[in-house]
């Protein structure tokens, strides 16, 4: 079965990790999101491709929650001492990823073709595709006005109360050929167990995606997306503050709802049970199963489960 996966931050990540366990090499791709990158120091950072590039490399940092294990912080220690900002933290070797990467931009290669070859490079049998070559970037509005969005997340680390969300660029950007093809040739669309707002909303929001993604559901191809909430609270990350604060049940049932027009099939923990029946009333399968991935393990279960569970669509 040929699956794309649409993923941004830890959780897809982890996901995706599950399904490059599980799945013939060739079998999956991932999509990431671009809304959240950022310039720093000259470079271009790309928080959830690069979450997943080093998750699908096996130089995660579980324990930290980003970047790369065994990290060393002498580059970004030099810069501190030069004056300057050093709130969003780069390891050594992560400022090696944004180094060779920005290396192929100046020359010419296209956000798609940089990425990929790094990842050729590393022997990463899974494409991970930018959602767009053009740029996105994500705005968060609070009662400071709008921020960038790493500007709300890591420097002001989740604190301020999201009152609206916007993607500049958007309207200027589209999905890749590489994207686009990926889900033409697709026998599973799988949402990860991403922000639904930051992570997912845009890749969903790039103009003629929903549409592409609906056009594969109505040939019969299961587009199931994952509850990055459980028992109310995301695991990592803002996405449960964000639901309330942006009007929404901060649930799975909440997340189910955002997706409603897309999907055929829901996931979510078995914590959250009793949400199982206001869910299939939106039109939609339910598996309910642990969806805590702790380790290669879980990921890889939770994966496994998820293709059965498409294959009886």
């Amino acid at each position: 079965m040929r699956v794309v996966a649409l993923a941004g931050g830890t959780g897809g990540a982890k996901l995706a990790h599950g399904l490059q366990l599980v799945l013939p090499a060739g079998d999956l791709a991932v999509v990431v999101n671009t809304g959240d990158d950022i310039e720093r120091h000259g470079l271009l950072v790309m928080p959830d491709h690069d979450a997943v590039l080093y998750m699908l490399d096996g130089r995660f940092d579980d324990a930290r929650g980003w970047g790369i294990a065994g990290e060393t912080w002498t580059v970004m220690d030099e810069l501190e001492r030069y004056g300057e900002e050093a709130w969003f933290r780069l390891g050594d070797r992560d400022f090696a990823t944004h180094i060779a990467r920005g290396a192929r931009l100046r020359g010419g290669a296209t956000l798609t073709d940089a990425v990929l070859s790094l990842q050729t490079a590393r022997g990463i049998p899974t494409p991970i595709l930018p959602m767009a070559d053009e740029p996105v970037r994500t705005k968060v509005r609070t009662d400071d006005g709008w921020l960038d969005f790493q500007e709300y997340f890591v420097h002001r680390r989740q604190a301020p109360e999201v009152h609206e969300i916007r993607f500049d660029g958007i309207d200027a950007a589209q999905p890749t050929p590489r994207v686009m093809s990926a889900i033409d040739a697709a026998e599973l669309v799988l949402i990860g167990p991403s922000n639904p707002f930051a992570s997912i909303g845009p890749i969903l929001a790039l103009p003629g995606m929903r549409h592409r993604i609906m056009a594969a559901r109505s040939r019969g191809v299961p587009v199931i997306a994952v509850s990055p909430i459980v028992q109310g609270v995301a695991l990592k990350g803002p996405a449960d503050r964000m639901m309330a604060s942006l009007g929404h049940e901060s649930s799975a049932a909440g997340v189910a709802a955002l997706y409603a027009d897309l999907l055929t099939g829901f996931v979510l923990d078995a914590v959250d049970a009793a949400l199982e029946p206001a869910i299939r009333a939106l039109g939609m399968r339910t598996l309910v199963t642990d969806t805590i991935m702790a380790d290669d393990a879980g990921r890889a279960r939770l994966a496994r489960t998820i293709m059965e569970f498409a294959g009886t669509s």
